[in-house]
């Protein structure tokens, strides 16, 4: 079966077009190639973007405990979290699982579990699904578990995360203590009784570190560094192979990833909000700056969507210039060729999108692999008469 989207307004190679798209086989299709296509969906009003990719996002983690110590099946909040993404927009997700040292939501034990059901649920789910593993560093006993995680198909993406350090040292757990506890199911003292046991193995870190690393490595694992300090930070995971910086913690860090051509990404949420609720960087001022290149939803589905027409702010050539932010350069960054454009030969992930209230963009259909997965209304015309018979 083929589709032609036509009367929309698609973004092309970074320009608005308003010639029809053809989907073939799941793929964009070359409009020269001609035939007849089964079935004709009307965008008239509505602009045609590619698919949103997301290289990390944890909030699934609210649909498997929306409250502490509330957990529900993690089955149910898959498929629940899957409905949000493909409805805002999303259609490659990496689920950002943290392998902690923690007992409850962030365990090696709840990753174990979220893991094995997400690789079992994938290939129903409506969103191209993936797996963004978030090894604490200090997670020293998962190690060799999140060593053969590695190994999965789809490749994951796996971040080096050191929460510990600054929980320790800056004071963090002082400011964060009710919270940490309460989601690790632990009272006060505990929780910092374990803190102290794991901070005392902190010299065993760097060696599992670069053990990990050689191993992602070898693997051709996508590497990201998350939370980096300094300059010099980014130097050291930039020699372990880490390709892109994740949440950099300060400008300088940020430039410096860029100085030496390397993707930065921040959160979209920083953007729509107007700045960071934890006190970092400004997403939308480095985005003007030249230190960002990709967005991520990080804890908000809905926000990379508004984070785009955000930053255009009413102008629709500059959200052609900003929507590769959420598209074309995450795919780049997870080394996923296929998709994040509107060309020939790309998977046919993309999403109609109403405009007409600039400041409140709404998805009215989302299409992944050339398959309607949500549409907020009727957006197909009948089947062309005959065809679709000839072609059952």
């Amino acid at each position: 079966m083929s589709v032609r989207i036509e009367n929309g307004l698609a973004l092309v190679d970074g320009r608005w077009s308003d010639e029809p798209l053809v989907l073939r086989a799941a793929l964009l299709a070359d409009d020269a190639a001609g035939g007849v296509p089964t079935r004709v969906i009307d965008a008239s009003g509505l602009l045609v973007l590619p698919g949103i990719v997301d290289i990390h996002g944890d909030a699934f983690e609210r649909h498997i405990m929306p409250r502490p110590g509330v957990r529900f099946d993690t089955t149910l909040a898959l498929r629940d979290t899957d409905r949000q993404l493909v409805a805002n927009g999303i259609t490659t997700a990496f689920h950002g699982v943290t392998i902690s040292w923690e007992p409850g939501l962030r365990s090696v034990e709840a990753a174990r579990a979220f893991v094995a059901t997400l690789m079992a649920l994938r290939g129903g789910l409506a969103c191209d699904t993936r797996l963004h593993l978030r090894w604490e560093t200090f997670a020293l006993e998962a190690m060799e578990e999140v060593r053969g995680w590695l190994a999965l198909a789809p490749t994951p993406i796996l971040a080096f995360n050191d929460h510990t350090t600054g929980s320790v040292l800056k004071g963090t757990i002082a400011r964060k203590i009710g919270q940490m506890a309460e989601r690790s199911g632990l009272s006060q003292d505990d929780y910092r009784a374990l803190l102290d046991r794991v901070w005392g193995a902190r010299e065993a870190v760097p060696a599992a570190i670069e053990s990990l690393a050689a191993s992602a490595r070898a693997n051709g694992n996508v590497l990201l560094a998350h939370d980096e300090n300094s300059p010099d930070e980014r130097a050291r995971f930039r020699a372990l192979g880490a390709v892109a910086s994740e949440f950099p913690m300060n400008p300088e860090t940020a430039q410096a990833a860029r100085d030496a051509g390397e993707d930065v990404i921040l959160g979209a949420p920083n953007v729509v909000r107007g700045g960071s609720h934890n006190g970092a960087q400004s997403a939308g001022e480095a985005v003007a700056a030249g230190r960002c290149t990709v967005l991520t939803s990080d804890y908000h589905y809905p926000s990379p969507l508004y984070a785009a027409f955000t930053l255009a702010a009413g102008n629709r050539d500059a959200l052609a210039r900003h929507w590769p932010l959420i598209s074309a350069n995450p795919a780049r960054v997870a080394r996923l060729e296929d998709r994040g454009r509107l060309a020939p030969g790309q998977r046919a992930d993309l999403i109609l999108v109403d405009a007409s209230d600039m400041a409140h963009p709404e998805v009215v259909a989302t299409l992944v692999e050339g398959r309607i997965v949500y549409a907020r209304r009727a957006v197909e015309h009948r089947p062309i008469a005959g065809v679709a018979q000839a072609a059952e």
